[in-house]
């Protein structure tokens, strides 16, 4: 059973940085494009990031300069680094493939405010 778990969200001010993790299991991680995706309240959920098995990364360009997704196979993560934050970046994250969807994980609130 394929589980993703996020974590690392929280209230944050603008300019503020934050790092979110997701954990993956039943899944063989290192075969699959992995993606940040962010849902905010009234929208559609968008993929804002995404990077390939051999660490190819590519974004959105509301975020590109200010996001960094990375990845360890051998652990089965995937991570976002978010940098200078922005109201509108206002979410609740989720990760997930990009080719091949899993179930979604419960995702991780991220509430940029000050």
């Amino acid at each position: 059973q394929v589980q993703l778990v996020e974590s690392g969200g929280g209230l944050v001010q603008p300019g503020g940085s934050l790092r979110l993790s997701c954990a993956a299991s039943g899944i063989v991680f290192r075969y699959h494009i992995m993606g940040w995706y962010r849902q905010a309240p009234g929208k559609q959920r968008e993929r804002v990031a995404e990077t390939t098995p051999s660490g190819n990364t590519n974004y959105v360009d509301s975020v590109k300069g200010r996001f960094t997704i990375s990845r360890d196979n051998a652990k089965n993560a995937v991570y976002l680094q978010m940098n200078n934050l922005k109201p509108e970046d206002t979410a609740v994250y989720y990760c997930n493939g990009v080719n091949l969807f899993f179930t979604w994980g419960q995702g991780t609130q991220v509430t940029v405010s000050s």
